[in-house]
């Protein structure tokens, strides 16, 4: 059974960081992405960057686009996502998601597997 482990959230001030970890267990091979997702209250969920597991190759939201990294330990089955220059609509609870098979990759419906979130608060 594969699961999806989430951690690293917390409350910042704008303008600070915070690196989130995901692990993903009960893998027989490495997934073929891992990304993270976003979920503001009243909002829906939305893609925030991903990576391709073998490639390594890396797709980022135009609104995260140079500040947010992610990055990926393949031994671990972990990927990590530091974000910098933190804003107040960064505010959300943060989703792992890993996906078997190849599609968009910030598109939720490519990602069967979903961690529980982790709460990223930015304040002003």
């Amino acid at each position: 059974q594969v699961e999806m482990a989430e951690s690293g959230g917390g409350s910042v001030e704008a303008g600070g960081s915070l690196r989130l970890s995901c692990e993903a267990s009960g893998y027989t091979e490495s997934p073929a992405y891992m990304g993270w997702f976003r979920q503001a209250p009243g909002e829906e969920r939305e893609g925030v960057a991903s990576m391709v597991f073998r490639s390594g190759k890396t797709s980022y939201s135009d609104s995260v686009k140079g500040r947010f990294t992610i990055s990926q330990d393949n031994v671990k089955n972990t990927v990590y996502l530091q974000m910098n220059n933190l804003k107040t609509g960064d505010t959300g609870m943060y989703y792992c998601g890993g996906a078997d098979a190849p599609g968009g990759p910030l598109l939720g419906e490519t990602f069967g597997y979903w961690g529980q979130g982790t709460q990223v608060t930015v304040s002003s």
